[in-house]
């Protein structure tokens, strides 16, 4: 017997307490620095396991262990006790749970092993002969030099027992068994560095090992050995692998013979030598398998006799089970199962019921990529995914390659706010959401399948609660694809608790789709839902087909359209392939291809139907239409002219992105002329239409751009963008998007030597313009006009498709879209079919309800529309999954003929239904007025009272904002209305509802400031109930404590009580009670618009932060402030203290300017009893009264610099403005009444004070005038006013600049700007300065000390003068200096007002000398002989510099490209100046110091560069 300290160290327990002392001491002699000495002295002290646990170094000490030594045995110790502690919780030891092994016969099978799992299948002998044996080999204890040397050696003898035998065999290198100390089947894994080494040592050995003539029969029965990979227990990938080798020793192959094989030495020896080796005899065998072993039975001649003289029967025995086992195989019918399941029973791609995908799947192979391209064109809106190596190298990283994704872990779907807000940063269904439910991103570890539930299994039931919601994915319409690319064998494995979770949330299997590639992954998954679940879910499996098959059958369900490439024009005729994952990642534009529609089998007969009822028109209609046969898609007048005129003049402006405006009455085909537009210029433009309004500009205007680039590599793209936009009601939004395109064609460095991205801007018009307003609108170089009238040309257009319409459909009577059109809008058809259609409408009905709401939300909301899943609900149509033919639409029976299906781009695409045409909308409502009773009070309260409206259905954020819309937007007009047209509206039809329709309101917005503002200001401006208006407004100011304009609506309640009061009080003069009364209300709504103006100034702060926020400076207070100041005034001139006789009216002028103490007034007032209670009261206020006046300039000259310097970007004043401006002239000519003028007689009696005096009157007369600021003189350039009164203003100023009057710096500013502002009204006025005077006044004034507040108009207006154009001044040296300090001051002075807001160009550089280099902007309007809008249009698009009176005018200047700026050329050679450009895509893409020549214009923002040219 072996000495037990030989033992071997896998032979030791893995418990220390189990060592006896020989393995302590064997364990002691392993340890480096521990010499042999010192085990033996433990041994000596007969320390085992046990005792070895409780030493320590006072121990080893004793034993006379030296300090070294002890230190490393028990530091030894702690390693191996730590070792032992962990390795029963580590997945590479712990065994595992039951396995499969691998598909039989199968080299490119996806299954992978687990570490540690146990294989279910005993190692055995033959059975049937069909159904493969199992031998299991460790390979643990087998160094590198000899693993090649075991593995062949065990190989063909198994394999040559196996063919012996007759039966199916795979031997696993890599499985553990007990003899070496491991569980029967448990999967250990071996590493394999030469994978090829293997493959071809068998091929070798078969070889050595066979006879000659059984050599090609043992080469193909034996296959090749293949590599299968052993995962970690977290489904993480090792570096292990089990070998397996099959035999498979085929009828044809072995027929009746048998296989002798012989070990390595003979055979070699055979071949070098005839002397035989007395160690190397010859050594034959014949193996056969003998139940788990093989057995040779050339060591019993009987048996091996036996065996032989059988083998003619073994072999028939063979062959009939080979046939039963292919008799077995059944006709799979399973493709067509599939085809009809994945559409949802349609079969095709093209009409399939399915709206949205969802997938979930397991581990992946490389193998298996190849054959799932379905799944890029499936584009699934979501991947469950648990595999944690995907975005490595798994199916994630695969799909990424040809598709969009957005990676996610499960907890981003945990609903912490809003559904659609959620959706949105998801970009679910915008992009593949990719959720990895196993970890894998975001440093977040797997976790093995026994913990997966417990750590992670609560966030991916939040993933499918999420993704099942109705007001997420189309509820009944979208479907759940597991996808098991990897066996699941595991009751505990994650994918069945997830189908569990989705069978929950579906309520059942009907919107469930499994697919596996083998029936044995599906026996093994049926069974696993069947334990977990207790259902069968073979009906909804696909087992019987390959995935290469499963591939084939569901690319085959799209047509050839959807199938077939995609190309974009590439410029000369080429086109260049649209790659799907550029296309699906240009996800806020539909792009229009080249080659869109052709090979398509859409049906024609339901698209045209659709369009011609009243839906959007298609590109399919336009495909249609140039088919062979089909009349021509009608050309409206205007699109010739769009196509041939406008199209061609914006490509020709050196501008980045152009903007053309297409102007349309809703319902008259102007959606159509625009994407008529686009589908006829598709091979010149790329072009797209805007998905959604309401998108991220910033993300958009990305796409766009590179749409733009796409395949181009040069600086300045061959082919332009034609973006078409869609019902944007808001302008400045599309102007943002161009000034967004802009910006990103300068960040790419891209060349705009010609428009590069043309802006098809498609907006509904308020106004109903006729034809004969067109032709006015034409001027304008940007927009066009469709009105609602046909010329005789359109109607005999018209006319010629009703008679094609008729042959092809049998319901054109229906096609009320088309019929309305051809009518002119015709009123008495329109009333006709919408009586006939509502002849028995009863508001009782759901179907009349529904009808009415959608009318409602389509006259007042501009379009909007309801989910279909909000219809199902609320008509309680109860859809089962996926059905077919049905359609929403039918469920509004009678009325179902004006419902139209849309989809909606929101936050999550969905389908939605609508009224079918504007004009039949409003006719509802006019009908049900009149005919039926119902009016729009009890619609718009059905519509805010039905909770059923708002549950989580798709499109409930939509529909809230469109109710809120239709609630609280005003569209301001000449008269400022007051409230939304629909409440407008409710007042004139049933004043008594409206309270009524308001206060349900607040209840379904409830948390909404704006809401409960509405409620405010009708209690305030109707009702006149002020109380519960401040309260309202209070409860407004709650829900939005920092906004401006909700706090404002407090000052204006307080602000309408005073106005209310005052104009009720007919005292005069007015009692002092209620000038108490008064003052203090004056002193409350002061107080509260100072509140609103710091406000104001407190968001306009964080918008400067945040460069995409547009929203202009709150003005409201300042103007609020001034109202009430004026209201002030009024009361004042009612009492007796002030209103006694002129003289008095000074006094109070004096007393509000606070000159003069309401004490000293007192002393001085002849009747001092009769006005002392008044007195009383003012001397209560007297702080508000002091400052009155200089709050009141404050705000006037605010509001001036405000609106004077700062233009909408438009170009043009909108109706708010104007209402402003009208109410500030009013203000102000009140102010001027009071403060500008004196009727004190008898100070021009005293001569000492006369020129005080005269200086006093003509201060007053500025101000009167508004001449008293630099703004307010500017702004007379462009008001109108005569000539004599400026003359007038400048020899008021040149008196009180005289010597001696002691004026200050500002009104020495101001003198220059009106000798400038004279200058340019009348240049041969006699008045102003000669230019070499007004320039050495200018370096005067520069030289003196200037307060801050006045250093943005001084350093303008010398950098307006001082500009070295054809001489200069040595002043001009420091232009660069005045530049940086101009701007610096805008910023600082403007930083808090310019925010959504362009400075103006006040003046622009002339070619003549002195004041003649002063061209003022209004000069060009008067060149060009146009209105505003017009002037702002061609300024917008450059038109206005290629008007030759203006180039006549304007002095081109030459400069060098610098960076973001051109160095401008002056006078002096080396003398340049930086100047921006207006658009700096103009200088983009150009070199470093190229030549340009451009005009100059100058703003208070600097000097700038218009209409940019490059020097060739």
């Amino acid at each position: 017997m072996a000495d037990q300290g030989d033992m071997k160290e896998e032979d030791m327990s893995r418990d220390i307490k189990e060592w006896t002392k020989h393995q302590v001491r064997k364990w002691v002699l392993t340890l480096n620095g521990v010499d042999d000495t010192v085990a033996e002295k433990l041994f000596q002290q007969d320390i085992s396991g046990e005792s070895l646990l409780l030493l320590d170094e006072t121990h080893l000490k004793d034993m006379g262990v030296t300090f070294g030594p002890a230190i490393l045995i028990i530091n030894a110790r702690k390693e191996v006790v730590k070792f032992r502690v962990e390795e029963p919780k580590s997945s590479t030891n712990q065994p595992g749970k039951s396995s499969k092994p691998y598909p039989f016969c199968r080299q490119h099978d996806t299954f992978r092993y687990i570490q540690n799992d146990i294989l279910d299948v005993p190692e055995s002998g033959a059975s049937n002969l069909i159904e493969p044996c199992h031998e299991y080999k460790g390979f643990t204890n087998t160094t590198d030099e000899t693993k090649l040397t075991k593995f062949t050696k065990e190989a063909i003898r198994f394999a040559a027992a196996c063919m012996n035998s007759r039966t199916n065999g795979t031997i696993h290198f890599g499985i553990g068994d007990k003899p070496e100390g491991f569980i029967h089947g448990q999967v250990l894994g071996v590493v394999v560095e030469d994978k090829e080494a293997y493959g071809n040592e068998l091929k070798s050995a078969i070889d050595f090992h066979f006879d000659h003539k059984n050599k090609e029969a043992a080469q193909r029965c034996i296959k090749p050995p293949r590599f299968v990979e052993v995962l970690n227990k977290d489904s993480t990938s090792s570096d292990k692998c089990v070998i397996e080798v099959d035999v498979v020793p085929d009828f044809t192959i072995c027929e009746e013979n048998f296989y002798h094989s012989y070990n390595l030495g003979m055979k070699k020896g055979k071949k070098k030598s005839n002397v035989k080796d007395p160690e190397s005899q010859p050594s034959k065998n014949f193996f056969i398998r003998d139940g788990s072993s093989s057995k040779n039975l050339l060591d019993s001649s009987v048996e091996y006799k036996h065996f032989v003289d059988n083998m003619a029967q073994r072999s028939e025995i063979r062959k009939k089970a080979e046939e039963k086992h292919l008799t077995g195989i059944k006709r799979s019918t399973q493709g067509s199962r599939l085809s009809h399941m994945i559409t949802g029973g349609s079969s095709s791609f093209d009409k399939s019921n399915v709206e949205q995908i969802v997938i979930v799947t397991n581990k992946s192979h490389s193998s298996q990529f190849e054959y799932l391209h379905f799944l890029v064109e499936l584009n699934p809106a979501a991947v469950l995914d648990f595999d944690p190596e995907s975005a490595q190298h798994g199916l994630q990283y695969q799909f990424d390659q040809q598709s969009t994704v957005s990676a996610h872990l499960p907890a981003k779907y945990k609903i912490t706010e809003g559904v659609e807000d959620i959706a949105k940063k998801l970009e679910l269904t915008r992009k593949t959401s990719w959720v990895f439910c196993n970890g894998g991103i975001e440093f977040e570890a797997p976790v093995e399948n026994d913990l997966w539930l417990m750590d992670k299994g609560a966030s991916v039931r939040d993933v499918i609660s999420f993704l099942c919601r109705k007001d997420v994915l189309p509820h009944k319409r979208f479907l759940v694809i597991f996808l098991l690319l990897s066996r699941v064998s595991d009751r505990m494995d994650p994918l069945v608790e997830t189908f569990s979770i989705f069978w929950q949330e579906l309520k059942g299997t009907d919107q469930i789709l499994c697919i596996c590639d083998n029936e044995q992954a599906f026996t093994s998954w049926k069974d696993l839902i069947n334990v977990r679940c207790g259902i069968n879910i073979s009906g909804r499996c696909i087992y019987e087909l390959s995935f290469p098959e499963v591939n084939g059958t569901i690319l085959s369900l799209w047509s050839k359209n959807r199938r077939s490439s995609r190309f974009l024009p590439c410029g000369g005729g080429s086109k260049v392939l649209l790659e799907k994952k550029m296309e699906r990642s240009l996800n806020a534009l539909d792009v229009l291809c080249l080659n869109q529609c052709e090979g398509g089998n859409e049906d024609k007969i339901a698209i045209e139907e659709k369009f011609y009822k009243g839906g959007k028109v298609s590109w399919w209609n336009f495909y249609f239409a140039e088919q062979p046969g089909s009349i021509p898609f009608i050309k409206r007048d205007q699109f010739d002219y769009i196509m041939n005129t406008l199209i061609p003049d914006l490509c020709s402006m050196k501008k980045a992105s152009m903007l053309l405006n297409l102007k349309h009455i809703t319902g008259c085909g102007g959606t159509t002329l625009a994407k008529h537009t686009l589908w006829a210029l598709r091979d010149r433009f790329r072009c797209a239409v805007l998905k959604n309004s309401n998108a991220d500009f910033a993300e958009v205007a990305g796409q766009v751009v590179k749409l733009l680039t796409f395949d181009s590599e040069e600086k300045r793209p061959k082919v332009p963008v034609l973006l078409m936009i869609d019902d944007c009601d808001d302008m400045e939004k599309v102007l943002d998007l161009q000034r967004l395109i802009e910006k990103e064609c300068v960040r790419k460095d891209i060349q705009s030597l010609s428009a590069q991205v043309i802006l098809l801007n498609c907006m509904r018009s308020d106004s109903d313009q006729t034809d004969s307003d067109q032709t006015d609108s034409e001027t304008i170089a940007d927009t066009v006009f469709i009105g609602n009238k046909l010329s005789a040309m359109e109607q005999k257009m018209f006319m010629e498709k009703l008679v094609e319409i008729e042959k092809t459909h049998k319901n054109a009577d229906t096609f009320y879209g088309f019929m309305i059109l051809k009518s002119n809008f015709e009123s008495k058809y329109i009333q006709r079919i919408v009586c006939n259609t509502l002849k028995s409408f009863n508001m009782d009905e759901k179907q009349a309800q529904l009808l009415a709401v959608l009318a409602l939300l389509n006259v007042y909301g501009k379009g909007a529309c309801l989910s279909v899943s909000l219809c199902e609900e609320f008509l309680d149509l109860k859809p089962k999954p996926f059905f077919g033919t049905n359609k929403v639409e039918d469920g509004f029976g009678k009325f179902s003929s004006f419902i139209a299906s849309c989809q909606i781009e929101g936050e999550v695409v969905y389908e939605a239904v609508k009224i079918i045409h504007p004009s039949i909308a409003k006719q509802c409502l006019k009908e049900l007025k009149e005919t039926h009773c119902v009016m729009k009070a009890q619609i718009t309260d059905l519509l805010l009272i039905t909770n059923k409206f708002y549950e989580s259905t798709q499109g409930k954020s939509n529909l809230l904002q469109d109710v809120h819309q239709i609630l609280v937007k005003r569209y301001h007009s000449e008269e400022e209305s007051r409230f939304s047209p629909l409440i407008q509206d409710i007042e004139s039809e049933t004043p008594e509802l409206v309270e009524m329709v308001l206060n349900n309101a607040s209840k379904r917005y409830e948390k909404d400031a704006i809401v409960t503002q509405l409620l405010a200001r009708y209690y305030c401006l109707k009702k006149m109930e002020y109380p519960e208006a401040k309260c309202w407004a209070e409860k407004a100011k709650g829900l939005s404590v920092d906004n401006s304009y909700i706090a404002d609506t407090s000052a204006q309640v307080i602000k309408h009580e005073l106005k209310n009061a005052i104009a009720k009080n007919k005292e005069d003069p007015i009692s002092p009670q209620n000038l108490g009364t008064f003052l203090k209300l004056a002193k409350s709504a002061i107080e509260a618009f100072k509140e609103t103006q710091s406000l104001a100034k407190k968001e306009s702060n964080q918008r400067l932060n945040i460069q995409r926020d547009n929203t202009l400076f709150n003005t409201s207070g300042c103007l609020g402030e001034i109202q009430v100041g004026v209201l002030v005034i009024d009361m004042l001139e009612k009492t007796p203290v002030f209103s006694f006789n002129g003289v008095r009216h000074d006094l109070m002028s004096q007393v509000l300017s606070g000159d003069v103490q309401l004490q000293d007034v007192e002393k001085k007032d002849p009747r001092p009893n009769k006005s002392r209670s008044y007195y009383v009261i003012l001397r209560q206020f007297e702080e508000l009264l002091s400052h009155l006046r200089p709050a009141m300039k404050g705000n006037f000259d605010f509001l001036e610099k405000f609106s004077v310097n700062l233009s909408f970007r438009f170009g043009t004043k909108d109706s708010r403005e104007q209402h402003t401006l009208n109410e500030l002239s009013r203000c102000f000519r009140v102010y001027a009444d009071l403060f500008c003028k004196t009727d004190s007689a008898f100070l021009l009696k005293n001569k000492t004070l006369s020129v005080h005096f005269k200086l006093h009157q003509m201060k007053q007369f500025l101000e009167k005038e508004k001449a008293d600021t630099y703004s307010g003189l500017l702004n007379r350039l462009s008001s109108h006013g005569s000539p004599e009164m400026m003359e007038k203003i400048v020899r008021h100023y040149d008196f009180v600049c005289a010597p001696g009057h002691n004026s200050t710096p500002k009104e020495r500013i101001n003198l220059i700007y009106a000798n400038v502002v004279l200058s340019c009204i009348k240049l041969e006025s006699q008045h102003f300065y000669p230019y070499q005077k007004l320039i050495y006044l200018l370096g005067q004034v520069l030289q003196e000390q200037i307060p801050l507040t006045e250093s943005l108009p001084l350093y303008f207006i010398a950098v307006l003068l001082l500009w070295p154009h054809l001489y200069g001044s040595t002043e001009c040296r420091n232009l660069g200096r005045y530049i940086s300090m101009m701007k610096a001051s805008y910023h600082t002075t403007m930083k808090e007002v310019y925010n959504g807001k362009s400075p103006v160009v006040h003046f622009l550089l002339g070619k003549k000398p002195g004041y003649g280099q002063l061209v003022p902007n209004g000069e060009l309007k008067r060149c060009i002989k146009a209105g505003q809008e017009v002037f702002a249009s061609m300024w917008r698009n450059g038109k206005i510099w290629k008007h030759k009176r203006v180039q006549e005018l304007l002095c081109r200047v030459t400069g060098e490209v610098k960076s973001n700026c051109i160095l401008a050329d002056t006078c002096f050679p080396h003398l340049k100046f930086e100047v921006a450009p207006m658009y700096r895509s103009q200088i983009s893409g150009h070199a470093e110091w190229a030549r340009v020549s451009f005009f100059i214009g100058f703003s208070m923002r600097g000097p700038l560069a218009l209409d940019i040219e490059l020097i060739t």
